[in-house]
């Protein structure tokens, strides 16, 4: 089957979604697929463009067997909302050039829709060709929750684009049964609505030691690192770990590590400074090649999420830390997908989102307890193996796209093994 993949971000950028797809499209090779992706050059998150990638308005190569072609948009600052829309323009004017020359059998798309609708919509009107809608979080909602979008009108335009890309969609995969039971109730067919979690590469990251070449670089080989890896941008809260950091100031073994970049980090960092926290650390993004060291630096993982986004939002961050073998504190609301995964599994604890008291509690209580720390990290890489892997995701996809281009030649069915997951502790 020829796929085509429709999403502003693809490795080498460091855009959420684009190690996803760059596994995700690999593994569909290895299943047998023709596999293409339209990206748009890297520039996540700082939005400045690496000089190799400007000057062209596509850009095509064939990157491990997948056909990538990425187009051109501007350097910009994405932390201005105005700018970075001007950015999604950019991208979708010349993804849809691209696409209407584009062979493909089906599509998946990314959302939100904001980012990919007019080539979205050629593929669709113009090429007749189904797609499957790959539902990342919830839009409006984010925008409206965060005070990014105030205008009714762009929130009706969002959520209208949202639900269009949904109803026409052959099928939407979403990320939790919560989200599929928020888009049964805006009208969108559960026949058409299909969870599969996001994933990890269980071989890539792996229970490497702590002391590695990132920790000696940074200095913390003989700490006990409290690290939060990722965008640090206004949904995460993370001035509630700051907050806890405080608090722990004289556990003098206690290090905060903050590795990443985004919209809120030039603010966290004056916080740091004006707080007098000596014991945060804040180190820059750093290349996927060093990842694995990067999570196994830390003692203890950090997800944390503003009050009323855990529905909203599942960051793909959880697979990769559970992958590390490193125990999880969630700070994120009850009731989602993220603190079921952190229950189910027996992969670390849970606190109430923005609680700089129950964050630091939780934090010491691992501390404390090495023995806790082992078999949490232990059930977290059980529960990745099992069900969070790139090719466990891959093979669901793939159903799926069989499901949305019913003339593809299926595969014959297979018996799935009985997987049980062992909890320790």
């Amino acid at each position: 089957m020829r796929i085509l993949i429709l999403t502003p971000f693809y490795a080498p950028d460091l855009g959420p979604s684009a190690s996803l797809y760059e596994m995700l499209s690999e593994e569909l090779v290895q299943l047998g697929h023709q596999v293409s992706v339209i990206s748009a050059v890297p520039h996540y998150p700082t939005g400045r463009v690496p000089a190799e990638f400007r000057g062209r308005r596509a850009q095509r190569e064939h990157r491990n067997g997948v056909d990538v072609t990425r187009v051109w948009v501007p350097s910009l600052d994405r932390s201005r909302l105005g700018l970075r829309l001007l950015g999604f323009l950019c991208y979708q004017v010349l993804a849809a050039c691209v696409a209407l020359h584009r062979r493909c059998d089906v599509v998946i798309a990314s959302s939100p829709a904001f980012e990919i609708a007019l080539p979205l919509f050629v593929l669709e009107f113009a090429r007749r060709i189904p797609y499957v809608y790959s539902v990342h979080e919830m839009y409006p909602e984010v925008g409206v929750t965060l005070e990014i979008i105030r205008s009714r009108a762009l929130i009706r335009l969002v959520e209208g684009l949202e639900m269009r890309s949904c109803q026409r969609a052959a099928r939407v995969r979403v990320l939790s049964e919560s989200y599929r039971k928020m888009l049964e109730a805006k009208g969108v067919p559960s026949a058409k609505l299909a969870v599969i979690g996001d994933w990890a590469d269980p071989d890539f990251i792996g229970p490497l030691p702590q002391r590695n070449s990132f920790s000696s670089r940074f200095g913390l080989s003989d700490h006990f690192v409290v690290m939060y890896a990722g965008n640090l941008g206004p949904t995460q809260g993370l001035e509630s770990v700051l907050d806890a950091a405080r608090l722990l100031a004289r556990e003098t073994s206690i290090r905060f590590v903050l590795v990443g970049d985004g919209a809120a980090r030039m603010e966290l960092e004056e916080c740091a400074r004006t707080k007098g926290l000596e014991n945060v650390r804040f180190v820059p993004f750093q290349p996927r090649a060093l990842l694995p060291e990067v999570l196994a630096t830390a003692r203890v993982s950090l997800l944390t999420l503003r009050k009323g986004l855990g529905t909203d939002s599942v960051p793909s961050k959880l697979y990769s830390i559970l992958a590390s073998r490193r125990p999880l504190v969630a700070a994120v609301d009850e009731g989602t997908e993220i603190a079921r995964v952190v229950r189910e599994a027996g992969c670390g604890l849970h606190v109430p989102p923005e609680d700089p008291e129950a964050l630091r509690d939780a934090i010491l209580e691992l501390y404390r307890d090495a023995e806790k720390r082992t078999w949490m990290g232990e059930n977290g890489r059980d529960y990745v193996v099992l069900c969070g892997s790139k090719q466990w995701a891959a093979k669901r996809f793939q159903q799926l796209l069989y499901d949305a281009a019913p003339s593809g030649k299926k595969p014959e069915p297979e018996e799935a093994p009985e997987h049980r997951l062992i909890l320790h502790g």
